[in-house]
């Protein structure tokens, strides 16, 4: 996790295939808590106490994402968030998309982060 959270996105501008098989297994080796949906997109449920603590979440990924310019779709309920990315340009999956998994679960786990 810590070498892909210490990279930095890189924008998509289309005409890059999306990554498959081996590339998308040794990615996903590197963020186990995250599924790889159909070669598709990440996914990822987070818990919480309440949804105070879930919306504070969630405030901070949408921070990240702004700063990444990389944004997931989030979907917030009481005690939970759900986060899933993909890149939409290639409508699949790349390297930046494993970076901003990494990065979000570091702020999820902060303690994990050195």
């Amino acid at each position: 996790m810590t070498e892909l959270a210490a990279k930095t996105c890189v924008p998509c501008r289309g005409g890059v295939p999306p990554l498959k098989g081996a590339e998308l297994e040794n990615l996903g080796k590197q963020l186990p808590d995250w599924k790889i949906v159909n070669e598709h997109h990440l996914a990822r449920a987070f818990a919480f106490p309440d949804f105070r603590a879930a919306l504070a979440f969630v405030d901070r990924v949408g921070a990240l994402a702004e700063e990444q310019g990389h944004h997931p779709d989030i979907f917030l309920a009481w005690g939970k968030a759900e986060i899933t990315i993909w890149t939409h340009k290639i409508d699949g999956l790349t390297e930046s998309d494993f970076i901003l998994a990494a990065k979000i679960d570091r702020l999820y786990h902060p303690a994990k982060a050195s």
